[in-house]
C-alpha cells in the first residue's frame, strides 16, 4: 500500500515539474517576438516619416537665406571639381561670400550640376553654365525650390580672369538677385572689371584653366549657345 502511495506521489511530482517548464518556454518565445515586431515597426515608421520630410523640403524666397546661413557652419570644404566632356577644372569658393558658396555647394551635393550643360559661350569674355534644353533640368529645378540669392559685391573680390561669378536672375530683378542655378566664369586677360559691383565673385578656378578656355573656342551659333554640347558630366565637392 505505501508503494502505490509513493508511485502515485511521484508520478504528480513528475506532472508538474513538466507543466512548468513547457510554461516557461512558451511566455518567453512571446515576449521575445512581440519585442521584435515593435522595436520594427517604430524604425519603419521612423525612416518613412524622414524620408517624407526630406522629399517634401523645398527652398523659396522665405526659408533659402535662413537655411543656407545655417548650412553653412556646416561645411568642411571650399572646392568643387567640375567634369565636363571637354576635360576637368577645379573651383576655390571664397569663404566670405557664404550664402553664395553654401548654394553653389549644396547645389553640388544634390546633383543638380549633373548633365546641366555650358550653355552660352561668349568670345573672350565668360563661359556660362548650369542650365540645358533637357526637361529633367527643368524637373530638378522645381523639386530643389524657386528662390533668389542678393548680390554680395563689396567683399573686395574682383573679376580677374578665372573668377566664377553668378549671373543676375533673367526675372523682373531691380535690385540684381542672383540666379542661383547657373554660374559664369571669366575667361578675359586680365579681366571683365565693368562686371564689379554688379555680380558676385564667389570663387576662382586653380586648376584646369585650360578647359575653361578650350570650352570657351568652341564654335557658337546665334545666341551664343555652342553648337557642340557642352556637358557637365559630374560635379563634386573635394574634401
Amino acid at each position: 500500500m505505501r508503494s502505490l502511495k509513493f508511485y502515485i506521489f511521484l508520478f504528480v511530482v513528475i506532472v508538474a515539474l513538466a507543466g512548468c517548464k513547457d510554461t516557461s518556454k512558451k511566455v518567453d518565445t512571446t515576449i521575445s517576438t512581440a519585442q521584435t515586431i515593435i522595436d520594427s515597426t517604430k524604425i519603419t515608421e521612423k525612416e518613412i516619416i524622414n524620408d517624407e520630410q526630406e522629399e517634401a523640403f523645398e527652398l523659396t524666397e522665405d526659408n533659402a537665406i535662413d537655411f543656407f546661413f545655417n548650412y553653412e557652419k556646416t561645411l568642411k570644404s571650399n572646392k568643387v571639381k567640375i567634369t565636363t566632356n571637354l576635360g576637368s577644372f577645379t573651383i576655390e569658393l571664397f569663404e566670405n561670400v557664404p550664402y553664395h558658396r553654401a548654394n553653389f555647394i549644396y547645389l553640388t551635393e544634390k546633383g543638380y550640376f549633373d548633365y546641366t550643360q555650358f550653355h552660352r559661350v561668349v568670345k573672350n569674355f565668360i563661359i556660362q553654365g548650369g542650365n540645358s534644353d533637357d526637361e529633367k533640368t527643368g524637373k530638378k529645378r522645381n523639386d530643389i525650390g524657386r528662390y533668389l540669392l542678393p548680390p554680395d559685391t563689396r567683399k573686395g573680390h574682383k573679376h580677374h580672369r578665372g573668377t566664377v561669378s553668378m549671373p543676375s536672375s533673367e526675372m523682373d530683378n531691380p535690385h540684381m538677385l542672383a540666379s542661383p542655378f547657373e554660374f559664369f566664369i571669366v575667361v578675359t586677360d586680365p579681366g571683365s572689371y565693368h562686371l564689379d559691383n554688379e555680380y558676385t565673385p564667389f570663387g576662382r578656378i586653380t586648376e584646369g584653366m585650360d578647359v575653361v578656355d578650350k570650352i570657351n573656342n568652341v564654335p557658337v551659333e546665334k545666341g551664343d549657345w555652342p553648337l557642340q554640347n557642352i556637358y557637365i558630366e559630374k560635379a563634386e565637392v573635394l574634401e
